[in-house]
């Protein structure tokens, strides 16, 4: 078998299958922030707007909208973020062992948060 020019022995579905995983996480951790807003009593839509759902996001966990000016520092983000997800198991009635499996393993807990029997207390 010879090699032609342009043949990508069929890797470029990889790139088309990546894509579609990627979809589906991001629809998939849309759809948990949508819950954690519409049962903190914000509009689910939120969660789809950039810089709005951090703004939201604040506004859920008691903290000011200029935050959202630290957000966008690299390294205070982090700092704030953290700060956020504390918070935030602080509204939902968690207590600090579930803020920190939020800041570590964000992609279990949120899921977790959003589809568990957590209420919003504010």
């Amino acid at each position: 078998m010879e090699y032609q020019y342009g043949d990508t022995g069929g890797v470029e579905g990889l790139g088309v299958g990546y894509i579609i995983v990627m979809l589906l996480i991001a629809v998939f951790f849309i759809a948990c922030y949508w819950r954690i807003f519409t049962k903190a009593g914000q509009p689910g839509w939120a969660a789809i707007i950039p810089f709005y759902n951090i703004y939201v996001m604040l506004t859920i966990v008691g903290r000011p909208g200029w935050w959202l000016i630290l957000m966008l520092i690299p390294c205070v983000n982090i700092v704030v973020g953290i700060l956020v997800y504390l918070d935030l198991a602080r509204v939902f009635g968690k207590g600090t062992g579930f803020a920190i499996g939020l800041i570590l393993l964000t992609p279990i807990f949120i899921p977790i948060l959003a589809f568990g029997d957590a209420e919003y207390i504010g």
